[in-house]
């Protein structure tokens, strides 16, 4: 018997967007067009500090946006990744914003100018 997650192309498309690129943004719509206000909010946030990130629509499948739910075991979108760590969702990044911690946090990582 073969273990299901190992072998569902979802969650390694997943795994493979995450451990890819540096900052990916799980979101309805693409950057350039955010089609929620929580997708819009976290680009208009990422843009802000200058971050060079990755957004996948996760409208373009339903077995994609269903995936990056339990992927993640958070129930919204959009989903932020840095560095393969789930940071959170529209409400823990725009906190995370308005505190400063986001910008210190990314700046740790080395995914933002200093």
């Amino acid at each position: 018997m073969t273990d299901a997650a190992t072998t569902d192309p979802v969650h390694d498309f997943i795994a493979k967007a995450v451990s890819d690129h540096p900052v990916v943004l799980f979101m309805k719509g693409v950057p350039d067009q955010p089609r929620c206000g929580f997708s819009s909010q976290v680009v208009q946030i990422l843009d802000q500090l200058g971050v060079d990130f990755v957004g996948v629509d996760v409208l373009q499948s339903e077995p994609l946006r269903q995936g990056i739910k339990a992927f993640s075991d958070w129930p919204t979108i959009p989903q932020l990744y840095v560095k393969g760590e789930f940071v959170g969702g529209c409400d823990i990044v725009r906190e995370m914003f308005q505190t400063g911690e986001l910008q210190g946090f990314l700046e740790q990582q080395g995914v933002v100018a200093q």
